[in-house]
């Protein structure tokens, strides 16, 4: 299983035959946050980018964070 961590939280990642793309999903958390891209560097900066942005959203919000 190819994974990425950033930040304390870990993404599953798959690569999308049909589409050319590569998919990533937030493991752990009940929360559902995914990305994807076209290449492994701009997938690095999308997870990297899910996961402050999830972030963020949560301490807008006032909600609790699902953490792995």
């Amino acid at each position: 299983m190819n994974v990425l961590k950033h930040n304390g939280y870990t993404a599953r990642v798959e690569f999308d035959d049909e589409d050319e793309i590569f998919v990533g999903r937030l493991a752990g958390i009940n929360d559902i946050i995914s990305f994807h891209a076209d290449t492994v560097s701009d997938l690095k900066a999308a997870f990297h980018e899910a996961v402050a942005d999830y972030i963020a959203t949560c301490a807008k919000a006032g909600k609790k964070r699902d953490k792995p």
